[in-house]
């Protein structure tokens, strides 16, 4: 018989109604390419002998290719295909970072100190593992000397280099010009193995 803790006697999946996956009596096409518990191929059977085989092993009749001709259908624990898809899905959701873009503004004749100070908080967004938008921001004759703009984040470039790699080059949108910056991991991983030992004298 089905097994208690998945569906019994073939009734409506109730705990998986997101994903639509179709197990036991709601499978309903005319004939079935059915595998076995062990990926072996079993053939191609009616709904009706499909159930009585998954019975036989008492585990669950699962479509997993609803798409195929005929539909291809699988014996297995269906409650435990579902804990082990929900774990993958929260190993998943828990290596996804959220990645904020954080913007860092300039102006065309940004001083040295201003531009140092405006970096440093650039690279500990970039150590957070956030993006860095990098805008100079130009006003009235400025539009002029574009090629200021370039400079100063050519210069924030080789500041964050180490941290960090272009992901959009300098470009004007309106009256600034912007650069993007993404945090380089490896790079990053790198950077805090050369500080440890000076940390830990």
């Amino acid at each position: 018989m089905i097994k208690n803790s998945n569906n019994i006697g073939g009734r409506t999946n109730t705990t998986d109604r997101n994903t639509r996956i179709r197990i036991n009596h709601e499978i309903d096409a005319k004939e079935l390419r059915i595998i076995g518990p062990n990926s072996e191929q079993l053939g191609i059977f009616t709904p009706r002998r499909a159930m009585e085989m998954a019975e036989q092993y008492e585990l669950d009749l699962v479509e997993i290719a609803p798409q195929a001709t005929p539909p291809v259908c699988r014996i297995m624990d269906f409650g435990k295909f579902r804990y082990e898809q929900q774990k993958k899905e929260k190993l998943l959701k828990k290596r996804q970072q959220i990645m904020l873009v954080k913007e860092v503004r300039f102006h065309p004749n940004t001083d040295t100190h201003d531009l140092e100070f405006k970096v440093k908080h650039a690279r500990q967004f970039l150590l957070d593992g956030n993006k860095v938008k990098a805008s100079v921001v130009f006003r009235g004759r400025q539009m002029a000397h574009q090629e200021f703009g370039l400079e100063l984040l050519k210069k924030v470039k080789e500041m964050l280099i180490d941290i960090s790699i272009v992901e959009r080059d300098p470009n004007m949108e309106g009256r600034a010009m912007i650069a993007i910056f993404s945090p380089d991991k490896k790079k990053i991983k790198a950077q805090s193995k050369k500080t440890e030992p000076a940390e830990n004298e």
